[in-house]
């Protein structure tokens, strides 16, 4: 059976947890959590930490365990919305929370195994930690968005579309210095880089686009 709430209790439980998380997150590496909160205007960051990438990072894990919850949170406050609800099930929320890790996880997993195709894994190494730290980034830019969101704002759809294009300017941002710090790796790889961009960045998100709006 379902089990459905009507107060904001799980919200406040999650997002607790997320602020728990990333309090942790810089605990753990203090000097590296302040060089990640200036990404947008510092690459400093993308070139330092670049160089020691790790399949499990600790400081990564814990930041994408919060952009999993603030995703979640976010994707079920809009849910809330578009169907004029104010009941919170729990089974709902973790099917949510399930779905955005393991689409995340399967396409990180091919993006790897497509740049060992085409033999560009260095290149690919350096996006997906340019892709995986500003959506971290993200996550915690949509703490205190959730946090409105649920017990100041009234939501509307325009507040909705206000947050939606700000993500999407911030992880515009993300691409752009990224391509600026590697563009030099970019340029000589840049035929497989476009396919692999076609592949894997534009296509996974036109089949849920089709998906949802044919539902």
């Amino acid at each position: 059976m379902i089990r459905t709430l009507v107060s904001n209790e799980l919200f406040t439980i999650l997002l607790t947890v997320g602020f728990m998380v990333v309090a942790v997150a810089k605990m753990v590496s203090p000097k590296r959590f302040e060089d990640f909160i200036i990404v947008l205007v510092n690459n400093k960051y993308l070139k330092i930490y670049s160089r020691d990438q790790k399949f499990l990072d600790k400081f990564d894990g814990l930041l994408f365990g919060n952009l999993i919850l603030s995703l979640s949170v976010f994707f079920y406050v809009f849910y809330q919305f578009a169907y004029d609800t104010h009941k919170v099930s729990i089974n709902l929320m973790f099917k949510i929370a399930v779905g955005i890790t393991v689409f995340i996880l399967i396409k990180v997993l091919l993006e790897r195994l497509i740049a060992s195709v085409f033999q560009i894994d260095k290149l690919i190494d350096y996006y997906i930690f340019q892709k995986i730290t500003f959506k971290n980034f993200l996550g915690l830019f949509l703490l205190p968005v959730n946090a409105l969101l649920i017990y100041t704002l009234k939501p509307t759809l325009t507040i909705f579309y206000v947050i939606i294009i700000l993500l999407l300017i911030l992880n515009l941002i993300g691409v752009i210095a990224s391509f600026k710090t590697y563009q030099s790796v970019i340029k000589n790889n840049i035929f497989y880089f476009i396919l692999y961009l076609c592949a894997l960045e534009i296509a996974p998100y036109v089949i849920l686009y089709k998906v949802f709006i044919s539902k």
